[in-house]
């Protein structure tokens, strides 16, 4: 990668700016809110990029904490990266060594897992690095930066694709702290990640059965001896017995797919003899194609059915998420490869080694010289992974893994890129614990050698994309090959949103109440 005076200048920039990065990193930490409640975490970013110059909409494509932001130094090209910054229920932890959760929370509450809060921050440090650089040496283009809730489940992408925020761009940066080998301080290659639905299956008994009811028409049948009769929990649990029991004839046995599901909080109380008038179960479905999503949800739709008319209720089906697999993009896989190498891998000094060899005592484990896995030290080339990783998959499989940044890459040519997070080395036949992993995201020390090395590999990027139109112009000849022929080519997939963002269930939030402030979920809503 050849070196200009603006690459130069991101890289100062960054490092100049790193203790602030930090700082706001920390904060959105330490925010950890979840899917489609992340209230704080969207109004810090709106505010910032505000003051940074962006024109930013909020609550775009109809989701309040979303957002879309733009900023232009003339005309030229158009380039984008993005933030997520939803966390994960029943992880939630302090930044320490020691398993405790955050001051004033159980831990039950949301934590940050992968962690988001460092991803969207390595963008946004890479994207204002960016700017100040356009700005220093009068380079022009347009940067674009989105802001994805629910990334946990898949939320905001397929419906910002659908709704075109995504049409238009010259190219985009997609970043993640490494979450599995060997991707580790690369780019993904051939196999990008596949495609996943989520739904909601809702049960609702409008009216109970009725052979309960007596000739006397007292008002409680046998004053609470009889048995109460079948409503939403048991059309719930006749659900999820026939999904889990039908699971392994749900797809042949080929390729990587999961399913998984979760029980919603209805937020009901029931008297012990009437039955529940409301349920609702979510399933999410990963699969290499959409194909064998759609062989799946069409056997879902069966046992819901069969569940519904057991138990004399009423089912509806709600989409959560329908969200593409991955395309793959050599000539920006290259050019970010080449950005990360001219960084290099995290560097963590004495001070994050030492957090790291306390957290292995405070486990009552002997703490390391080199306390971190030595795939955070090191560079793996693209190709290189990518023959790893297709070690253990059929040589028909495309696609493998998940994440939604796949929406991202049907409507302009897409790298993904993977830096190191801090992961500590196991003793033979140990596993560490999930709080160890989610405070090494939270304690600046740890995370903030890899929020420099993303920051800077992310700037990197952008501007090559500015500066180098033979590089985008390559780019785009490959986008529009393996799609044969661009946006709405005959190999192109059209996104597969057709539902309104969905808002409005009972997702887990943060409530204020007179008990004070606490974890819950909403009061009202479905």
């Amino acid at each position: 990668m050849k070196s200009t005076a603006a690459q130069q200048s991101a890289i100062t920039w960054i490092d100049q700016s790193m203790s602030q990065l930090s700082d706001w990193n920390y904060r959105i930490w330490s925010y950890a809110e979840s899917a489609w409640r992340e209230y704080n975490s969207a109004a810090w970013y709106v505010e910032k990029l505000t003051a940074e110059g962006f024109t930013v909409e909020q609550a775009s494509a109809g989701m309040p904490t979303a957002f879309y932001a733009h900023w232009s130094n003339g005309e030229g090209p158009s380039v984008a990266t993005y933030a997520e910054y939803d966390a994960v229920p029943g992880n939630c932890q302090a930044a320490t060594t020691t398993e405790q959760p955050r001051q004033g929370l159980s831990v039950h509450a949301a934590g940050h897992t992968d962690p988001h809060s460092a991803l969207g921050m390595s963008a946004l440090g890479g994207l204002l690095a960016a700017k100040a650089v356009m700005q220093k040496h009068d380079i022009k283009g347009t940067l674009r930066f989105t802001g994805e809730p629910a990334e946990k489940v898949r939320g905001s992408k397929p419906i910002h694709a659908a709704k075109g925020y995504y049409d238009g761009l010259d190219g985009m940066i997609s970043f993640h702290p490494c979450y599995m080998l060997p991707l580790c301080n690369t780019t993904r290659w051939d196999t990008h990640c596949g495609a996943a639905y989520s739904l909601i299956y809702r049960f609702i008994c409008d009216q109970p059965q009725t052979w309960l009811k007596r000739e006397d028409s007292l008002p409680i049948p046998q004053a609470h001896s009889a048995v109460r009769a079948p409503g939403a929990n048991d059309a719930l649990f006749a659900m999820y017995n026939h999904s889990k029991s039908l699971r392994d004839s749900m797809l042949p046995h080929s390729g990587y797919w999961s399913i998984s599901e979760a029980i919603l909080t209805a937020g009901q109380a029931t008297a012990d003899n009437l039955p529940a008038r409301l349920t609702e179960i979510q399933y999410i479905i990963r699969a290499p194609t959409i194909a064998m999503l759609d062989q799946v949800v069409e056997v879902l739709d069966n046992n819901a059915k069969a569940s519904a008319d057991l138990t004399h209720c009423r089912f509806e089906k709600c989409w959560v998420s329908k969200s593409r697999p991955g395309l793959a993009n050599h000539v920006m896989a290259d050019l970010v490869f080449e950005a990360l190498q001219r960084v290099g891998p995290p560097v963590w000094n004495d001070q994050a080694v030492d957090v790291a060899r306390e957290i292995q005592m405070n486990l009552g484990l002997e703490a390391m010289d080199n306390p971190f896995i030595s795939q955070c030290h090191e560079l793996i080339a693209s190709q290189q992974a990518e023959q790893i990783m297709r070690e253990d998959l059929p040589p028909s499989q495309i696609n493998h893994t998940s994440d939604d940044y796949t929406e991202m890459c049907w409507h302009t040519p897409t790298a993904r890129v993977y830096v190191a997070r801090p992961m500590l080395k196991a003793p033979a036949g140990y596993s560490y614990p999930d709080w160890a992993m989610n405070a090494l995201g939270g304690i600046p020390a740890t995370i903030d050698p890899m929020l420099s090395a993303a920051s800077k590999t992310v700037a990197l990027s952008l501007l090559r994309l500015l500066e180098d139109k033979d590089v985008r112009n390559a780019a785009r000849e490959e986008f529009n090959q393996r799609t044969g022929g661009g946006i709405g080519g005959d190999q192109w997939i059209a996104p597969l949103c057709d539902y309104e963002p969905p808002i409005n269930f009972r997702w887990p939030e943060y409530i204020t109440t007179a008990r004070g402030h606490d974890w819950w979920i909403p009061a009202d809503g479905y």
